[in-house]
């Protein structure tokens, strides 16, 4: 089908922040698959564990117990603070699963028309309950009508929502640390405790969607560490699996005890090989210096980027934690339809959504690698 407008390049073969070609040309990948590739491609530790699984076990269903995903279960909830887990297979099953949690926590408090609060601007996926989410009108159209009810607030902007605060019916606000497809949008330091201490006074359950800015990707294992604080329930994907597809609803608390056996469930979810894979990629988490790079490299992108685009009129400004890295530009100056195009032929993978650049480029990160994409940047926008 055509949903897709896949670009002229067809890749065969990944290495670390490096894909080829078809044609045997390489290209530095600054997307990591949109933010999945997060330890770079092929990452020894969870190929390895790929291979080992493969040849023993692929698939049983959830009818039985799974060893590795007990033991990922186990490890994603220490290091998450977290009390229980459901695995799917994308953030956006994770994200419906956390608004299927939401909704039988509504029905604790007596509450038949349930409301969560979402954010203008924000993507939570592409399921009906998801896009119903969602606070893109784009996303949304020719899919109406949408799935009730979910009220967007302002991102970012705290006093939109405690102006809700009388409205009886809402049970959850459910937020990115970081909004990653509006184009890297960060909110005040302050924003998230500000946010968790109004559903705590409310009894709100409050909804991390972690699917982009978790794993990793902001120098926190989780977006929400930078804040000291702990949702009630955590939804993660992308960098989890390093290429495979898994999701993960985590939940603490009353959140953790809303799914019972017949609420939910997911026939792959959780199988053994993708499980493997994210117990790989938490591995190299907890046993390398990967988030001490992500911090290095952030600082050396940010003061290299600062040296040569502090006087580029096409640059209006530089959003970045971590390496989730947002290029605010002056669409009256630069033609940000082909940008992704033209960075293509420069053998640099990039997005561009709106009048900005997103680049999630791999965690394992070099100095020289960056100093590549730095350049790049020079010729797609100007000295």
């Amino acid at each position: 089908m055509s949903n897709y407008s896949p670009l002229d390049v067809t890749f065969v073969k990944g290495d670390g922040c490096w894909l080829t070609d078809s044609n045997g040309d390489k290209y530095l990948d600054a997307l990591s698959g949109i933010g999945v590739v997060n330890l770079g491609h092929c990452h020894p530790t969870v190929t390895k564990k790929l291979v080992d699984q493969s040849q023993k076990l692929l698939h049983t269903s959830n009818i039985y117990h799974i060893e590795n995903q007990e033991m990922l279960a186990q490890k994603l909830c220490n290091l998450a603070n977290m009390d229980k887990v459901f695995f799917s297979n994308s953030g956006a099953e994770a994200n419906e699963a956390a608004i299927k949690i939401a909704r039988l926590y509504a029905r604790t408090k007596n509450i038949e028309n349930p409301v969560i609060l979402t954010a203008s601007q924000s993507f939570h996926g592409r399921t009906m309950a998801t896009l119903s989410a969602t606070g893109q009108a784009k996303v949304q159209a020719g899919f109406s009508p949408l799935m009730s009810e979910f009220i967007h607030v302002n991102y970012d902007d705290f006093n939109s929502i405690q102006k809700l605060e009388d409205n009886k019916n809402i049970v959850a606000v459910m937020i990115e640390p970081i909004q990653g497809e509006a184009g890297v949008i960060i909110p005040k330091n302050t924003y998230l405790n500000q946010v968790q201490d109004l559903c705590k006074k409310n009894g709100w359950l409050l909804i991390l969607d972690g699917v982009q800015s978790c794993m990793g990707r902001t120098g926190k294992l989780f977006a929400h560490e930078h804040n000291n604080i702990t949702p009630d329930i955590l939804c993660l994907a992308k960098g989890l699996g390093n290429g495979v597809p898994i999701g993960a609803c985590l939940a603490k608390g009353v959140a953790s005890e809303m799914l019972t056996p017949g609420t939910h469930g997911s026939t792959f979810g959780g199988n053994p090989l993708v499980t493997s894979a994210a117990l790989g990629v938490l591995d190299v988490f907890q046993n390398t210096d990967v988030l001490d790079n992500v911090n290095q490299m952030s600082a050396y992108f940010k003061s290299e980027f600062d040296k040569h685009f502090s006087n580029n009129s096409v640059v209006k400004e530089l959003r970045i934690k971590g390496l989730m890295i947002g290029i605010g530009l002056d669409a009256n100056k630069v033609d940000c339809t082909q940008l992704v195009k033209k960075a293509l032929k420069d053998k640099l993978l990039i997005n561009v959504t709106g009048s900005s650049i997103r680049m999630l480029p791999p965690l394992i990160i070099t100095k020289k690698e960056v100093d590549t994409i730095i350049s790049k940047l020079l010729t797609l926008l100007g000295n």
